[in-house]
């Protein structure tokens, strides 16, 4: 896949088939992730990943946030949806280091989505489907409590990897955006 057209047009997919990345796949993954932009190398984020087999503790995390932030049946019944949607997902938790004048909190921020980012990127590269999600789960206390989470860290993506379901290619937008609403230039 060239490098260029998968970064003009990428696109996150919620359909997912059954096939998770292997154990080298899965570590082309994660290296691409530790080579974002890092300001001061500080490395501010910690990945967990959840195989089929975490599935079912994933699901109670879920379903602990849902109860826990009041987010009645329809919430339920979304935990469980997510739970099952894709064969693998990878928690990334911004690991925020506070008073630190030079990387300021919110620059240890944008490198955990950075390197979620470089995380889907990799993925994709290798033919499997991503999306990143975060909504209220990612506030549940059991969830921030099995990922070792201090007060100050954020989870900030769930990242769901899989392959294609519908054919051997991942989804992809028909052409590239047009620019020209998203650009000034100074001359």
């Amino acid at each position: 896949m060239d490098a260029l057209d998968l970064l003009q047009r990428r696109r996150s997919s919620k359909k997912f088939g059954q096939i998770a990345p292997n154990a080298e796949q899965l570590e082309n993954i994660l290296k691409a992730a530790v080579r974002a932009p890092d300001h001061g190398r500080l490395k501010p984020y910690h990945f967990v990943v959840i195989e089929q087999t975490g599935m079912t503790q994933f699901r109670q995390y879920l379903l602990d946030a849902a109860s826990e932030l009041s987010l009645g049946e329809e919430g339920n019944v979304k935990a469980e949806k997510l739970a099952t949607r894709a064969p693998m997902v990878i928690a990334v938790i911004a690991k925020i280091e506070k008073d630190l004048p030079k990387v300021p909190a919110w620059e240890q921020m944008l490198t955990a989505g950075c390197a979620t980012y470089a995380m889907q990127l990799a993925a994709n590269a290798q033919g499997f489907e991503t999306c990143w999600i975060t909504n209220k789960w990612i506030n549940g206390s059991s969830m921030r409590k099995s990922f070792d989470c201090r007060e100050q860290d954020q989870i900030v993506a769930l990242v769901m990897i899989g392959s294609p379901v519908e054919s051997d290619e991942i989804t992809m937008a028909s052409q590239t955006e047009d620019i020209t609403p998203f650009v000034t230039y100074i001359k």
